[in-house]
């Protein structure tokens, strides 16, 4: 059951961090309010990396800039090696 309940949680951040991508990249284009850099790397960081990664260059959004460039792929490969160091553990 809990590995249910982690997949659920991880799909749910993932597609968040993806959908906010995509609205950052829409109101910088239409010069309105915009999601603070801090949010994107939080939801990336609780597990949506691989949905901020993938939100970056389907919107090419942030691709500009190298703390995204770089930082997003750190937090993805550090995000996966937990999950195998977890895994090999059980």
């Amino acid at each position: 059951m809990l590995n249910y309940i982690v997949l659920i949680y991880l799909a749910a951040v993932n597609l968040l961090a993806f959908g906010t991508f995509g609205l950052d990249k829409y109101r910088a284009v239409k010069g309105k309010w915009r999601v603070p850099e801090r949010r994107l790397f939080l939801l990336a960081a609780a597990g949506g990396s691989a949905g901020a990664l993938l939100g970056m260059y389907v919107f090419h959004h942030k691709t500009q800039k190298h703390k995204f460039t770089v930082g997003m792929p750190l937090i993805l490969a550090a995000q996966c090696l937990l999950a195998v160091s977890i895994l090999h553990q059980l």
